[in-house]
């Protein structure tokens, strides 16, 4: 028997063949989407958005023939969280997943899944109903490593194929986290390599490149996920000396110079759309999945941790900006405006899912919760207002906390535009901000209009009571 998703993608073949015959004109084909999905980026890392020590061209590249969003958030300042609401279009706890993915005694204390259910209904799952073919190269961490061996593997979410990293199961390779890669090549399910870590972009862009290779004339969904500037930096040999004149710090030297080779690693995989013809119908979407590093290490040394913010506060592990707004571009050239910037519009990883749904024409499942909307006149270039409020939770359940005692922030947010509060859940430590007039988030005003922070109050506890219902003790 022929599986359901071949079957599907041969339909999708056989009516893109009717369509071009038949078409009308100004029609075009469902477009392609690739996500790059940066581990621990910050907003300021990429020079289009502020760097202040290098360049980045190939990033800036995407931005020059598409559109940057200076509002765009993820859903946690942690990797695990903040990917399952990328994938899921949902507030991360409705999957049981709050922090990040380890062993299966940590998950019980914090009260967490193992994995992330299938049942969640990934992106990819979608897309490959549709008749994509799929494919994920890079950092997984949504299930299995560590002592988790059962998890499911990228391929039961709707992926044709993956290659991932030592926080994922199925074919992987593992680089120098020596403890963390035994204990990924003892759980076995995949065919198992090794590389240093330097190389490990190159190779998953190798893979995405062959994948499109094999798949010509077959519309495809696909993402690559670096996980380069997660530190450690383990840069080729040399390379980071050639950044000595920028900053005395060894690190940010190393950090610099995995951040450059990455950004090139990146240029190569968007050289390769343009010749091959697929740019222009490619939906290329550019972001990270929270802010950059923050471990108590830097401070201990008299350093600042490598990566940059730019004008927010906070880092990794805060829900301050700096540790979920991120850098986003978006870059469609058939459809998106280029050299175009949208910094008035509230836009949630989360809201991705339906978004691009829509924009591919693939019709959502009835009876799926979403928290994330469909974001489309804001990615076609029309700026629109968020309807809603967004919230946030971090390390209520148990988490790591930052190395600087000023970017431990209250567990829970809410932004409602311009304004966004923050407290514990049991009421204390209330911060609100303007974020129009203060993205810093530098005066405290929940005195000044008592009446607005008691409103948003209400908001975010009641949203976080939902939440906690999917946490049993």
């Amino acid at each position: 028997m022929v599986p359901h998703h071949i079957m599907n993608r041969l339909s999708l073949l056989f009516c893109l063949l009717v369509g071009s015959i038949y078409s009308h004109a100004g029609e075009v084909d469902p477009p392609n989407v690739l996500i790059l999905f940066i581990d621990d980026m910050g907003y300021a890392d990429p020079s289009c958005f502020g760097n202040p020590l290098i360049e980045t061209p190939h990033i800036d590249d995407i931005a020059k023939k598409g559109m940057m969003l200076t509002n765009f958030y993820v859903n946690s300042p942690i990797c695990s969280a903040s990917r399952v609401a990328l994938a899921t279009g949902q507030y991360q706890h409705r999957w049981r997943i709050h922090s990040f993915l380890s062993t299966r005694g940590a998950q019980k204390r914090k009260r967490m899944a193992n994995y992330l259910d299938p049942a969640a209904l990934h992106t990819a799952q979608l897309f490959q109903d549709a008749g994509y073919a799929t494919a994920h190269f890079g950092k997984w961490h949504m299930g299995g490593g560590r002592d988790i061996g059962e998890a499911p593997l990228p391929t039961e979410y709707g992926f044709d194929e993956s290659y991932v990293s030592f926080e994922g199961l199925g074919d992987r390779v593992l680089f120098q986290n020596e403890k963390a890669a035994q204990a990924s090549e003892a759980l076995g399910r995949g065919e198992i390599s090794h590389a240093p870590k330097h190389d490990l972009t190159r190779i998953y862009v190798d893979k995405a490149i062959h994948f499109l290779e094999r798949n010509q004339g077959t519309p495809f969904y696909l993402e690559v996920f670096p996980n380069d500037i997660h530190d450690g930096f383990f840069p080729k040999e040399g390379r980071a000396e050639q950044f000595a004149h920028l900053t005395k710090d060894p690190d940010e030297q190393k950090f610099l110079a995995v951040l450059e080779d990455m950004d090139r690693e990146i240029g190569r995989l968007m050289g390769y759309l343009e010749t091959s013809g697929l740019s222009e119908n490619t939906i290329v979407i550019f972001t990270s999945d929270n802010g950059p590093t923050d471990w108590p290490h830097y401070y201990e040394r008299g350093v600042e941790p490598p990566g940059f913010t730019g004008p927010f506060f906070g880092r990794k592990w805060s829900l301050y900006e700096g540790g979920i707004r991120m850098p986003f571009i978006i870059r469609w050239p058939a459809r998106i405006p280029g050299n175009s910037e949208d910094t008035e519009s509230i836009v949630l990883a989360m809201d991705l899912q339906p978004t691009l749904a829509s924009l591919a024409g693939i019709p959502l499942p009835s009876g799926k919760p979403y928290d994330g909307i469909d974001r489309t006149s804001v990615f076609l270039g029309h700026p629109t207002p968020r309807p809603d409020p967004v919230f946030w939770e971090y390390g209520t359940l148990g988490s790591i906390r930052p190395g600087k005692p000023a970017h431990i922030s209250p567990a829970l947010a809410m932004r409602n535009g311009a304004w966004k509060l923050l407290l514990n859940p049991d009421g204390s430590d209330k911060q609100l901000y303007n974020l129009i007039d203060d993205p810093g988030e530098t005066r405290n005003l929940a005195s000044r209009y008592a009446s607005r922070t008691q409103a948003m109050e209400t908001q975010v506890l009641a949203w976080w009571q939902d939440m906690l219902t999917y946490f049993p003790e």
